[in-house]
């Protein structure tokens, strides 16, 4: 089974984009995030092309913002649009659909960004991901929690660490409740497979970081013990990053007991430049 995360960034914007990604890698499973689409609307623009390619679809949308999507072509059961105990912001957005799709209950997630350290919308964010916890932690093992967590897990994860300081992703309670959710039984399944890599998922369409290689790793697998042991490969699509009208993230691709594509590693193709010699400002800080 090839399982992939990918936050499109607007599936309207990447529409032709997404197609032929999935005729090229051909995922059995594919979370989407920030879909930007109404169910209806998601339904319209792209159902029958979808269905064309075998995948049953699960999703989770609203108007213009947020949306989270599973693609299933192994099966697509006990659908369920967000998760018990999720607050929201005041309402519950469109963050979070779960589906048991061959045998592996997946869960594709968009965390809250968290805006600004010690905000109201940095305090959700933690509770959501406490709530989150709760769930996964019921079990099953057999689990596969991904998506844009919008946290990077350690300072090997953004290009540099002094970059962020001040910045959400980065922060100590932030990375102290990713912890506590992977504390439950869950492997980083592309930090394990790579543990020295410079892995970065995301890049900032200014100020050409993604071609200085100026990124972070914010999105992650994360798998149950059961699922994790299956793993062959576990890599970063950075081909899907390149060329005109891209996302700002990269799919993060995971194939489980056999790889069709061998274990082509993290980077594809090796990023232009290294980490920098001196401290980047982020274009926001600018």
């Amino acid at each position: 089974m090839r399982l992939a995360t990918w936050n499109v960034n607007s599936v309207k914007q990447r529409e032709p984009r997404l197609l032929a990604w999935l005729d090229q890698r051909q995922p059995d499973v594919v979370c989407l995030q920030e879909t930007k689409l109404t169910d209806e609307a998601f339904t319209a623009l792209l159902g029958d092309k979808l269905a064309e390619r075998g995948y049953a679809v699960a999703l989770s949308g609203e108007v213009q913002w947020n949306g989270v999507a599973i693609l299933s072509r192994v099966g697509l059961d006990d659908v369920e649009v967000g998760f018990a105990g999720a607050p929201g912001f005041p309402h519950l957005e469109a963050r979070a659909v779960s589906a048991t799709c061959g045998g592996i209950r997946v869960h594709s997630l968009y965390v809250p960004n968290g805006r600004v350290p010690d905000s109201e919308h940095y305090h959700y964010k933690l509770a959501w991901l406490a709530a989150l916890r709760e769930v996964v932690a019921a079990g099953p093992r057999e689990v596969v929690v991904c998506g844009d967590m919008n946290i990077a897990p350690t300072d090997a994860d953004v290009f540099d660490p002094k970059a962020y300081i001040g910045e959400t992703h980065v922060t100590a309670p932030e990375r102290a409740a990713l912890a506590e959710l992977q504390a439950v039984g869950l492997h980083d399944v592309v930090r394990d497979r790579w543990p020295d890599e410079t892995v970065f998922t995301y890049w900032d369409y200014r100020a050409g970081m993604f071609h200085q290689n100026l990124g972070m790793r914010i999105d992650l697998v994360l798998a149950g013990g059961p699922v994790a042991e299956r793993v062959r490969a576990a890599w970063i699509d950075r081909h899907a990053r390149k060329g005109t009208g891209p996302s700002d993230h990269a799919p993060v691709m995971v194939d489980l007991d056999e790889a069709p594509d061998g274990d082509i590693g993290p980077v594809v193709p090796p990023p232009s430049a290294g980490r920098p010699r001196r401290t980047v400002k982020l274009p926001q800080q600018k």
